[in-house]
């Protein structure tokens, strides 16, 4: 069997005591650890995290594990990927994955594709159905759970629960999906929407969606600001998730908004990197994150944006970038100079990679919507590949077809975290700090904000404007402390 490095079981006793978990429970907790390693080196799994757990419970499930077994097993694979994140292991081990040596390329982290990596991240089904349940309800969920004799694997799509206890509020969501599918708003909307929308089943014990009224949402409101304690942005969400619940899925009208709490938003003035700052990160990444930084601070773009390039998107010979944003609005913005030979060598290998899986037989790359239908050769074809290709290729269930996806943002984010921690940076920095510093620094160089907004796709230009916050301003004579006088 795969042993797991000592200081990784060290690691991961310290969030099982963090955690709480039962001692009675730890040694078990710690056995799924060790077969998930052992799984992980006896067969060939693929780099996104959640199918590398979803592979795993289906190996028990073969086994004819119980279900409350398959459970706790995902729930401590969580833990371990929790554990990771979070940085609760010894920098030696930080990046040894199951099955892989223990000297690993610090700026290439193994955990990819668990889109959120929180403390309910792959929770027990008590804390899937009902995350607001007080600790008076726990006994009545538990029996909601067990009579739901369900899967918990086979209750979520697109990272929100599809069932609970209550058929009313899974015929609810249900709706609320289909009316945002139908709106073309992005899996990121669907899924914080319906994870509201299950919050507050949860806080209303599965009461009738029928007699849900405006009074309810500002009970919930208050919940989540006097008890829960969450931010403004948080419960502006919460209550932006609500009113498009009430609207297009009750199809009720919310009512008058006054008696309904809103938080006030506070002043945030963006984290801005000097140029100097920028170049010392960028020595400390490796291929291809430098060049994900690079266009990142180069062009002004979101991760996202970055990460789901394709061939056709890049027209060197203008020096020009199609950028396909948020809320389908594309953009152009004009290529760096000083990366194009990186950006040719890129090309030069996603043609090698793309040869390759044309010879392997492989189905294709991911198109959006029904893309493939209209243009049923396209996913072959050479334009339409992912300008940063995943090193794996996923195998699609419903058809057992080997396709390529791009990189994930969460390879980016860790190659990204490690390199600043490495830099030993003052600054909090994200992948979004380079689109600040693309900004500021441009309006240092005396651009005007129009030309600013249209290259960062704003729709309005107060968004741009957070941006002179940034930068001091400069009159005829420098203001000064009265202290100084």
């Amino acid at each position: 069997m795969q042993p797991v490095p000592i200081s990784i079981v060290r690691g991961f006793e310290t969030i099982l005591e963090k955690r709480r978990i039962p001692v009675t429970q730890r040694a078990n907790y710690k056995k799924w650890l060790r077969y998930f390693w052992d799984f992980c080196a006896k067969y060939p799994v693929p780099e996104a995290r959640s199918d590398q757990v979803r592979l795993f419970i289906d190996k028990l499930r073969e086994k004819k594990q119980p279900p409350f077994q398959q459970n706790q097993a995902a729930h401590a694979i969580s833990l371990y990927f929790q554990m990771q994140h979070r940085g609760e292991i010894q920098d030696a081990d930080r990046h040894t994955s199951p099955g892989s040596e223990a000297e690993a390329d610090p700026s290439v982290p193994f955990y990819t594709e668990l889109p959120q990596v929180r403390e309910e991240s792959l929770p027990l089904p008590e804390a899937i159905l009902f995350p607001d349940q007080g600790p008076e309800q726990a006994q009545s969920t538990s029996v909601v759970v067990a009579q739901a004799q369900r899967q918990a694997w086979r209750r979520w799509e697109d990272g929100y629960a599809l069932t609970s206890g209550s058929p009313q509020w899974d015929k609810l969501i249900a709706e609320l999906a289909s009316e945002i599918k139908t709106r073309h708003y992005s899996r990121k909307t669907l899924k914080t929407y319906a994870h509201w929308s299950r919050r507050f089943q949860g806080f209303l014990k599965n009461k009738p969606p029928g007699s849900v009224s405006s009074k309810d949402v500002k009970e919930y409101l208050t919940y989540l600001a006097v008890q829960c304690r969450v931010s403004a942005s948080t419960q502006n969400q919460a209550f932006n998730a609500l009113l498009f619940l009430f609207r297009h899925a009750l199809k009720r009208d919310f009512g008058d908004f006054k008696d309904v709490p809103r938080a006030k938003k506070s002043k945030y003035i963006p984290v801005v990197l000097s140029r100097k700052e920028i170049d010392t990160v960028l020595k400390h990444l490796q291929s291809p994150y430098d060049l994900v930084v690079k266009l990142l601070y180069g062009c002004g773009l979101r991760l996202f944006e970055c990460l789901q390039l394709r061939v056709k998107d890049f027209n060197l010979e203008a020096r020009i970038l199609t950028v396909h944003g948020k809320g389908k609005k594309d953009r152009t913005v004009p290529l760096p100079e000083t990366i194009v030979p990186e950006l040719t060598a890129q090309i030069e290998l996603v043609k090698k990679v793309h040869d390759e899986d044309l010879r392997a037989g492989y189905a294709g790359v991911f198109l959006d919507d029904r893309l493939e239908k209209k243009y049923p050769s396209a996913a072959k074809d050479f334009v339409w590949q992912w300008f940063f290709p995943q090193k794996t290729l996923t195998q699609v269930s419903s058809t057992q077809e080997l396709r390529r996806y791009h990189l994930h943002e969460t390879h980016v984010q860790g190659a990204l975290y490690e390199a600043v921690r490495r830099a030993r940076l003052t600054k909090r920095v994200t992948s979004h700090t380079f689109r600040h510093s693309f900004a500021t620094h441009l309006l240092q160089a005396n651009y005007d904000i129009r030309t600013i907004q249209e290259l960062l796709g704003h729709s309005d230009v107060k968004t741009t404007m957070i941006y002179t916050h940034c930068i001091p301003s400069k009159t005829a004579k420098e203001a000064k402390s009265p202290l100084d006088f």
